[in-house]
């Protein structure tokens, strides 16, 4: 149960201030998209040398995946994790409606940049925004598995490699979809934004989990 709550706070960490750096300072700009990048791959630095020896500090539904279809844990230990990341990911969101609401801070609510949420606009639709997704997912849950492998992995470096990759891949896709590679991340802010968030949040839950099965197989061929 403890790998699980780890999990759980860990996605409300990096939902709350990677999302909240996205609505408090914005991404209209070079700078904007920087810190947007920069504060969810730190959040991941940050809990993976918090909670790495706890739960391995997956905190994102799409690398479980990766990781289960590695056949590294048990798929009910999966089903826990996705419990505690999606979960998480609603606590986080909720915390930051709260303080937007009560500081009446930009992002407006209801609207698809609320919230840090993800869009399809500037992918060219759900389409485009599926295979910008399926490609960053796929870049990203790979230096994982690469990462994590106890063979061939980096060690004690993981974290920092994931994190340095996550910023590299929010540098790239964050104008095309707002890059989401997390379930998670994305489902707790649409279910608040509603609107076309939530009606689009499926591109970003089904695309991250076709881009992590790849990975998946890609790296059960490198193990060979």
């Amino acid at each position: 149960m403890k790998k699980y709550v780890a999990e759980c706070i860990g996605t409300m960490v990096l939902t709350l201030l990677g999302c909240g750096t996205a609505v408090f300072v914005g991404c209209g700009d070079t700078a904007g998209v920087f810190a947007t990048a920069a504060a969810f791959g730190l959040s991941v630095i940050a809990m993976a040398y918090t909670i790495g020896a706890i739960s391995g500090c997956h905190i994102n539904p799409a690398i479980t995946l990766g990781v289960a279809l590695s056949g590294r844990m048990t798929w009910k230990d999966a089903a826990g994790y996705w419990a505690g990341q999606f979960l998480g990911g609603i606590i986080g969101a909720a915390i930051l409606y709260l303080i937007v609401s009560v500081s009446g801070a930009p992002g407006a609510m209801g609207s698809p940049e609320g919230l840090g949420t993800n869009g399809v606009a500037n992918a060219g639709g759900p389409l485009g925004a599926c295979i910008a997704e399926i490609v960053a997912t796929f870049l990203f849950v790979l230096v994982v598995l690469g990462t994590t492998d106890e063979k061939k992995g980096a060690g004690n470096l993981a974290g920092l490699a994931i994190g340095l990759t996550l910023i590299l891949i929010h540098l790239v896709f964050i104008n095309l979809t707002g890059t989401s590679v997390n379930p998670a991340r994305s489902f707790g802010p649409a279910l608040f934004v509603g609107g076309e968030a939530l009606k689009n949040v499926w591109v970003f839950i089904v695309a991250p989990c076709v881009g992590a099965a790849l990975s998946a197989c890609c790296w059960k061929y490198f193990e060979k």
